[in-house]
């Protein structure tokens, strides 16, 4: 087996929580692998993280555009977040999101061919990059077409939230959307979670049931009511509605008859990591 790295179990105390020992061990024990070893601490009751929601380390907007029954939200990024205000950059976010609605790439790589005044947009991004003397790059897009309705919040340039629904009004709509960002539901309700989540999850509150001591008959119990906790933490069917003062409302309880088909919700710079660097080492550098 590889060494533990000190950077490995720095990455693990920062997803958990737990402290360096701790790390270290469940670390060895999974073999090195992290995803593995946020497992075992959960299962020991050591690590209360639910959810990898990764650290947000690069800047940019996240943009969108909306026209009829089409809509998209995109991301694009940029090095620092001086740049993301720049006016010339976000024009250009905002015009791939046109770019996205009005021609349909499928991926990121389909849309940097596509031809836009003569030119593509791949050239277009490289001509920015130049100009402003950063990196830029196109990181996703997510596009609907429905025969419903469309619903579509921006919480500053950092948060996009597309939501595609039948029946309610608009404002209804722009409501979900609005709980979306906020409450960062991972799934629409407890029938659409993938069976390996529901399984790996289950495993892991059985586990934590046993670590209590507890008979062996009120065990299952334990694990029921811990799963009836994940699905309120992130089923968005399921979720307290973030409008409701006193807190007894959940999102299906305001629908009254409309049906949130499905929806995306785009966080900027969610799960990339920034580059590590050593100052002494960047200064070394820059003096060869």
């Amino acid at each position: 087996m590889a060494a533990i790295t000190a950077s490995a179990v720095k990455d693990l105390r920062e997803k958990t929580g737990v402290g360096m020992m701790e790390a270290k061990k469940a670390l060895e024990e999974a073999g090195g692998d992290l995803e593995k070893a946020v497992d075992i601490l959960r299962k020991k009751g050591l690590s209360a993280a639910a959810k990898k929601a990764g650290r947000v380390a690069s800047e940019g907007i996240i943009a969108s555009s909306v026209s009829g029954n089409a809509g998209v939200i995109i991301e694009v990024n940029s090095e620092t977040d001086f740049v993301a205000k720049n006016e010339e950059f976000q024009q250009f976010a905002k015009g791939l999101a046109d770019v996205v609605r009005e021609k349909k790439p499928t991926d990121v790589a389909a849309l940097s061919v596509l031809m836009i005044n003569n030119e593509t947009v791949e050239a277009k991004r490289q001509v920015l990059v130049q100009k402003i003397g950063e990196n830029l790059s196109i990181r996703r897009f997510e596009r609907y077409e429905t025969d419903g309705k469309l619903a579509l919040y921006l919480h500053g340039t950092r948060i996009g939230v597309m939501v595609d629904f039948t029946g309610g009004d608009d404002q209804l709509g722009k409501d979900i959307a609005m709980h979306i960002a906020a409450a960062n539901p991972l799934f629409l309700s407890r029938e659409t979670i993938p069976a390996e989540t529901v399984e790996r999850e289950r495993a892991i509150y059985e586990a934590q049931a046993k670590e209590t001591g507890k008979p062996a008959a009120v065990l299952s119990k334990i694990a029921d009511g811990k799963m009836e906790k994940f699905y309120g933490d992130n089923c968005l069917l399921e979720q307290v509605y973030i409008k409701d003062p006193a807190g007894k409302l959940k999102v299906k309880d305001i629908l009254k008859g409309a049906v949130v088909r499905r929806f995306v919700r785009y966080q900027l710079g969610e799960g990339i990591e920034k580059k590590k660097e050593c100052f002494a080492e960047e200064v070394a550098a820059q003096l060869k």
